[in-house]
């Protein structure tokens, strides 16, 4: 079965290969902005299903598409990739402490057959300093991730607890993919690929 991946998310991808998956990337390049919803778990669903959509029209043969696409829900705004690392500092200012929810929206496609969830972790984030911010926000990792902030980089140290999937923090919920890949008649075990045994 052909795996393919419609995100350009490196987290993503390695996600996938740990659980021993081995997609082929193909990135959708649609414009997130046409999509707009009140309901940050929507959002992430209605992106995924953008990202996927666009991606399986260009994929020929018997294919399994997964589009993902995270947000983060933080005192009632949606948070995406922030705009600059201004955007980034204030936020990290204003999440210190406190918690969020990132959503990650999911869909699996298989010819005409899509099926489209989303998953939910509560995030809890450590009271960091001024000068622990900044430094972050030097790195540049927070500027390319939804919330802009990781849990599988170096912002894993500031996140000081979740409730729910953490690989759904990091893009794409592993359990949730394998009940999806079921719905569209695919064992997940059989996804996996052959390993050289060193």
């Amino acid at each position: 079965m052909r795996l393919v991946l419609a995100s350009q998310s490196p987290a993503r991808l390695a996600t996938l290969r740990a659980a021993g998956l081995d997609p082929e990337v193909v990135v959708s390049g649609v414009d997130e902005t046409q999509v707009t919803s009140t309901d940050p778990a929507n959002l992430a669903a209605a992106l995924a299903q953008l990202k996927c959509r666009a991606v399986a029209e260009r994929v020929e043969g018997d294919a399994l598409v997964v589009g993902c696409d995270s947000v983060l829900a933080f005192e009632g705004e949606i948070l995406g990739k922030p705009a600059d690392a201004a955007d980034a500092t204030a936020r990290w200012r204003r999440m210190r402490g406190r918690s969020g929810v990132l959503h990650t929206g999911h869909c699996v496609r298989r010819g005409d057959e899509e099926f489209l969830d989303s998953a939910s972790t509560v995030v809890h984030f450590a009271d960091v300093t001024d000068a622990e911010i900044a430094a972050y926000v030097a790195t540049g990792e927070p500027l390319h991730v939804a919330g802009a902030f990781t849990l599988d980089g170096y912002g894993g140290a500031f996140v000081r607890g979740i409730e729910g999937d953490p690989h759904n923090v990091v893009g794409i919920s592993l359990p949730l993919l394998r009940l999806l890949v079921a719905d569209v008649g695919v064992e997940w075990t059989s996804l996996w690929s052959a390993r050289d045994e060193a």
